[in-house]
């Protein structure tokens, strides 16, 4: 396969459409603006659908819709557009209908900033909506892993018929890289989705109903199930890059944009001697716990959070797994400030040099 110059934005969309995604309906906000954007025309050359609903909400039970028809089916928002979804995505949940969120973040809260940032790590993985569901949580940290998160993305959706959010930061967005796009999976499967309320022609089948709505002990049911089935993620799902652990004293922690940083940094400092690594969550939910467990706290010296967001957002997921067998500190930047490699070098380089609090 080829290799092709693209913006993250449109990796994710051409990436959407050769996974088989037909229909997409959205709403413009900054910083995501290019992937309804360029699904605008792509996807009537596949036979799709491209929708711009009249609000956030609007769209997402769009998507609702088509999920139920057996359409992959996706939409893509930033910050306050997502909260606006928020409630839609519980539905989709509830009525266990598979389907790919995109956030490309910005910063907040409230209308924040249309600067890129990582201040959604909390809603994400903590409150995507009311009701205390889950979802799969990816995070790329280059435009070739976006992309194949982003193809793979229905797969774990339509197995779990559950939603499935992809979580990058604006940063990411904008830059361009080669990336080389897979080949086109099948847009039809007729057959293999259990759910779908379409009919065929000579058909024979009973009645299939999806409902939001269930009586309390089939509710308990479908908790206790969802329960299960977030117990399997942490199983079977996490994908983690444990980078430089073996001799490590200073661990990172970062995802996105603040892992590519770190890594340069790392580079640098290990030049010099200090003995520095990194743990990179690619799934923020379900988070990669087992990768801190078994760190060798008899080796490592201290943890260190490194986010686009002020105050660190992932720093009580980090602390649990810990178990104050290291001091964590934390680096980050907010408010439209990206980081820098040369910022970023210095305020970790303080913090292994014993010059941080």
């Amino acid at each position: 396969m080829s290799k092709v110059f693209m913006k993250g934005n449109e990796a994710i969309a051409e990436a959407a459409v050769r996974a088989g995604c037909r229909f997409f309906a959205g709403y413009p906000i900054t910083p995501q603006n290019e992937i309804p954007e360029y699904l605008s025309w792509r996807l009537p050359e596949v036979g799709g659908v491209f929708v711009q609903g009249e609000s956030e909400v609007a769209s997402v039970n769009m998507v609702y819709g088509a999920a139920s028809s057996g359409c992959r089916a996706m939409t893509s928002s930033s910050g306050p557009g997502i909260s606006l979804k928020s409630e839609g995505i519980s539905y989709l949940a509830s009525t266990k209908l598979p389907a790919v969120v995109v956030n490309i973040s910005r910063g907040g809260p409230g209308l924040g900033s249309i600067q890129p940032a990582q201040m959604d790590y909390l809603q994400a993985t903590k409150a995507m909506g009311h009701g205390g569901f889950r979802v799969m949580v990816f995070a790329p940290s280059t435009l070739q892993e976006a992309v194949d998160l982003t193809y793979n993305a229905w797969d774990y959706a339509e197995r779990d018929r559950n939603p499935v959010l992809i979580l990058m930061d604006g940063c990411l967005g904008a830059i361009m890289e080669l990336v080389e796009l897979p080949e086109f999976k099948s847009a039809d499967r007729e057959g293999t989705k259990h759910w779908d309320l379409k009919r065929r022609e000579g058909e024979n089948r009973k009645a299939r109903l999806l409902t939001p709505y269930y009586p309390e002990a089939m509710l308990e049911h479908e908790n206790t199930m969802r329960g299960q089935l977030y117990k399997e993620w942490e199983e079977n799902d996490v994908k983690v890059e444990e980078f430089m652990l073996d001799d490590a004293e200073y661990v990172i922690v970062a995802y996105g944009i603040s892992a590519r940083v770190s890594r340069e940094v790392i580079f640098r400092l290990r030049e010099e001697g200090h003995k520095v690594g990194m743990i990179r969550p690619i799934t923020l939910y379900p988070f990669p716990k087992k990768s801190l467990q078994n760190l060798n706290y008899d080796l490592v010296k201290g943890i260190i959070d490194v986010e686009l967001a002020i105050p660190a957002q992932m720093h009580d997921d980090i602390a649990l797994e810990v178990k104050d067998r290291a001091p964590i500190y934390t680096y980050g930047r907010s408010g439209g400030i990206l980081l820098d490699d040369e910022s970023t070098y210095n305020a970790i380089k303080k913090i292994v040099t014993g010059g941080a609090e």
